[in-house]
């Protein structure tokens, strides 16, 4: 195991910067340490969480009890293959773009700018700018809860709305293959540096979060509402609305996973009140409080 430890700040790992401390954190340096990790983990009835980057998670100030087992570096391979693009789970998604812009391969570029990785992009079908996982997504390489290892195709992964089976059937993804297209390098590569321009000029980058808090409400933008409720700015600790873009909470130092649950919550109320829509979070949740 290449890297196995107790006690360890989930604030290391997370772009949010906060969570309590893992009973144990490991990362696996192959599939078959992954999968014996794994059935160690249930064979003692440990509970156990899969993390990529930690990009999309707010972990609880009293940490995780169990096992995290995140799938990094050694997780991180990126091959070409013709017009498609196989990438393991740990790889991040700026460097599969980079990749398929390196190949004159288009149909990547949404998610040149996205902090997360393969494997968390497909559990919450990760989009931007009009482009999704699911556009690209030809299969994936799965592992079951029974140990089995199969290939899956992107129907089977049921991608909606920041949303797949991949979670609630209690797989991990292991790879993933994207089709793309030949396109022309010059145009791929101005494509991307427009969006990661609009990217940085709109969102709070230079803050930790943990990108878009709330989901976009069937016929609304989150942001609007929230700046539309007189949030921007509320601050809760060390936790605040960004006034860069309403849509995104911001850690403006230490602050800790209650303060803020304590604004997302005050946020809803306020909207809620403000326009009768009930924002529901788009960032995950997990540990102890």
């Amino acid at each position: 195991m290449h890297i196995y430890r107790t006690d360890e700040p989930m604030k290391l790992h997370t772009t949010f910067r906060i969570g309590g401390p893992a009973d144990v954190y490991a990362e696996p340096e192959s599939a078959e340490e992954l999968m014996e990790l794994i059935s160690v983990c249930e064979g003692s009835g440990t509970p156990y969480m899969i993390l990529g980057h930690g990009s999309n998670l707010l972990v609880g100030d009293g940490g995780i009890r169990g096992t995290v087992i995140c799938l990094g570096k050694a997780f991180a391979e990126i091959r070409v293959d013709g017009d498609c693009i196989e990438a393991q789970a740990g790889a991040l998604l700026g460097a599969v773009a980079s990749t398929a812009l390196e190949h004159g391969l288009e149909g990547m570029e949404f998610a040149s700018g996205i902090p997360g990785s393969v494997g968390g992009a497909l559990v919450m079908n990760a989009g931007a700018y009009g482009g999704e996982i699911k556009d690209i997504l030809e299969s994936a390489e799965i592992l079951e809860t029974d140990g089995s290892r199969c290939v899956v195709t992107a129907e089977e992964l049921e991608l909606g709305y920041r949303t797949s089976n991949i979670l609630p059937l209690g797989r991990t993804v292991l790879s993933a293959r994207f089709r793309l297209k030949p396109g022309d390098p010059e145009e791929i590569a101005a494509k991307m540096k427009d969006l990661n321009g609009r990217r940085k000029d709109k969102q709070p980058l230079e803050y930790p979060s943990a990108g878009s808090t709330f989901k976009r409400p069937e016929g609304y933008f989150a942001g609007k509402l929230i700046e539309d409720a007189g949030c921007k700015g509320l601050t809760v600790g060390g936790a605040r609305v960004s006034e860069k873009h309403a849509g995104f909470v911001i850690n403006i130092g230490d602050a800790t996973a209650k303060d803020v649950l304590d604004l997302i919550h005050e946020v809803q109320r306020r909207v809620l009140e403000q326009s009768g829509v009930m924002l529901e979070p788009e960032i995950k949740m997990t540990g102890e409080p």
